[in-house]
């Protein structure tokens, strides 16, 4: 397949390719219809597809459907980074080899996008509405991300199970983080008091970073890390506590290279 890098050229990929899915598995067509093909944007599928999924007897899919497609058209950030997530995955995960995967079936991908609209809604003021949504896609992708936390573009949680990002926590661009990752405070201080990820870092399954520190561009932290201060750029830590066991030159979130030689 031709990579796709603009959005343009990524929303037509996944048209194609959702055809061609219908031809290939019938029992799905509905599903992929009601999805996808029915639909005339992106941002009418992403609304369509987290309401679905985060809809309640408490707040219906419609009512759901209004308000993220309402965001999506008001902050056109928040589409432009779903669409650098969605080739984030596509390059980075050996097992997403469709751009469609991760917009149809990658929880970790629904709970980044949910988190996008929720933070729109809190920088709105409508921090109650966030909340009550930031807890709901807790209950149902098993992420956990305080609606005022910010992120970047281009952001990967494979798996995405057991993710927990606190409320002053800041994710630069181009970011990879595994499954069981906490980017969590240290003791019972309010104020500033999550990590700063920088550009290009890499979180390996179950490490903790904890406290306002500062993890610099392109470093790399080992599976079930503790870090509890700064890391340099380019540099691997491991270990609980993390120390640095090594010096990297290329960009450890794009290489996913899960060892530490």
């Amino acid at each position: 397949m031709t990579a796709a890098h603009t959005p343009e050229q990524v929303w037509q990929t996944i048209l194609a390719e959702t055809v061609e899915a219908v031809e290939n598995e019938p029992l799905l067509a509905s599903f992929l219809h009601l999805s996808v093909l029915r639909h005339s944007s992106f941002d009418r599928v992403l609304a369509f597809h987290l309401s679905s999924k985060l809809a309640s007897a408490v707040m219906d899919a419609r009512t759901l459907y209004e308000m993220y497609h309402q965001a999506l058209k008001t902050d056109t950030t928040i589409h432009d980074a779903a669409i650098a997530d969605i080739i984030a995955y596509y390059e980075r995960d050996p097992a997403c080899d469709a751009y469609s995967l991760p917009l149809l079936y990658f929880k970790g991908y629904h709970a980044i996008q949910a988190h996008r609209i929720n933070h729109h809604l809190w920088l709105q003021g409508r921090k109650t509405l966030a909340y009550f949504l930031q807890n709901r896609s807790s209950e149902v992708f098993g992420v956990d991300i305080h609606p005022a936390a910010t992120f970047g573009k281009g952001i990967m949680i494979d798996h995405g199970t057991g993710i927990v990002i606190g409320e002053t926590a800041v994710l630069g661009d181009d970011i990879s983080m595994l499954h069981g990752v906490t980017l969590g405070g240290s003791g019972k201080e309010s104020g500033d008091r999550h990590p700063k990820i920088g550009n290009g870092v890499m979180i390996g399954a179950n490490a903790s970073v904890l406290g306002n520190i500062r993890i610099h561009e392109c470093a790399k932290i080992g599976a079930g890390s503790v870090v509890v201060n700064d890391v340099p750029a380019r540099t691997t830590v491991v270990g609980v506590p993390a120390k640095e066991v090594g010096k990297l030159g290329s960009i450890p979130s794009q290489e996913m290279d899960q060892t530490l030689s």
